[in-house]
């Protein structure tokens, strides 16, 4: 039965990655195509000579300046500079000020606390902590925000150094590539941020001891492990920040991914502004969750690969939970765990 789980669960993320590649390569085959377009059919789309006059308009605020026949539609646009101006001058620096200074904390604090290894050696005894389908989720999941925000970093500021380094050919291949990634994958993200989120809510409802779990900085800065449940204080902080700052990343990008709504160049302007700011705090916070679940934390990154945890580490990490799976074993003294299915221990073990 766990290697049937397995084999499902490598499979998705196998097509995942399958889907990126198809993508990629699609981008690679209509990129020449794009290069070789008619010139005197887009001369027709063109933009005539801009004087004076026109820019006078622009600079009163005149919002209809169009020289294409027959349109409606601005083409040159006053709050478009503005735009321009908060995203190059505000949210590109700002971005790699988060960012960097994200990276910077945490190699420091590795470098000064280090690992947090367990206190006791380990028990040699399992606990169940996600089924086969959870991991799927969490690790499609985890695919598709890693590929969406390697490539919303290479739209921000990929020009900047591939456009530099290898030229103006791979850099159109390249952008396109990305921009076809984003654009198709980012709805997938938004239908399983929702699922995930949906999946795992009665998980990280708050509860009183979490306020102490914080207050004691999760056990890292007394030396000493605060009470929590299935999830603890820094888990269900991240659930909520998917759940508020995701949410603004997935609805801003959907807007922009389909503007087919009457959407004004205003409204599409200003909703890129908010899902650039919205991705790059998502991106600076998701380092501190990648860091805590791999190099931060002994024995968590086994937690979502094979789905058990040793149980000294479920003492350490998250007493009440143990507790609580203990409390159900001498409930029931006939049941063994070591036979049961994912989904029967997680019906006998898990709060949800």
């Amino acid at each position: 039965m766990r290697a049937h789980f397995t084999t499902l669960f490598t499979m998705s993320r196998l097509l995942v990655v399958i889907t990126f590649l198809s993508l990629v390569m699609a981008s690679l085959w209509l990129a020449p195509l794009a290069v070789a377009a008619d010139p005197s059919a887009e001369i027709g789309q063109a933009v005539g000579t801009v004087d004076a006059d026109t820019w006078r308009q622009v600079k009163d605020g005149d919002n209809s300046i169009d020289s294409r026949h027959d349109s409606n539609y601005s083409l040159i646009n006053q709050s478009g500079e503005t735009w321009r101006q908060i995203r190059n001058r505000w949210i590109s620096p700002g971005g790699l000020i988060a960012l960097g200074g994200m990276l910077a904390v945490l190699a420091i604090f590795y470098l000064l606390v280090g690992r947090n290894d367990l206190d006791h050696p380990r028990s040699g005894k399992l606990m169940l902590r996600w089924t086969a389908l959870e991991r799927a989720m969490h690790w499609t999941l985890a695919t598709l925000f890693l590929i969406l925000a390697i490539t919303g970093i290479n739209l921000l500021w990929g020009k900047f150094v591939f456009r530099n380094i290898f030229g103006d050919v791979f850099w159109a291949n390249m952008i396109m590539a990305t921009k076809l990634a984003h654009n198709y994958l980012g709805p997938l993200f938004s239908i399983m941020l929702i699922l995930v989120l949906a999946k795992w809510l009665s998980l990280n409802l708050p509860k009183k001891h979490d306020f102490e779990w914080f207050r004691q900085g999760g056990g890292m800065i007394k030396g000493k492990h605060p009470d929590a449940g299935f999830a603890n204080g820094g888990e269900k902080a991240w659930y909520w920040i998917l759940a508020s700052v995701g949410l603004v990343v997935v609805v801003s990008g959907l807007i922009m991914d389909f503007p087919i709504f009457g959407q004004t160049r205003d409204v599409m302007q200003w909703t890129n502004a908010f899902h650039g700011i919205a991705s790059l705090i998502l991106i600076a916070v998701s380092f501190g969750h990648i860091y805590i679940g791999t190099a931060g934390t002994e024995g968590a990154l086994e937690g979502m690969k094979t789905g058990y945890v040793d149980e000294t580490w479920a003492k350490q990490h998250h007493n009440l939970w143990y507790d609580e799976v203990k409390q159900a074993e001498a409930a029931d003294p006939q049941s063994d765990p070591s036979t049961a299915s994912d989904d029967a221990l997680a019906r006998h073990q898990r709060p949800n």
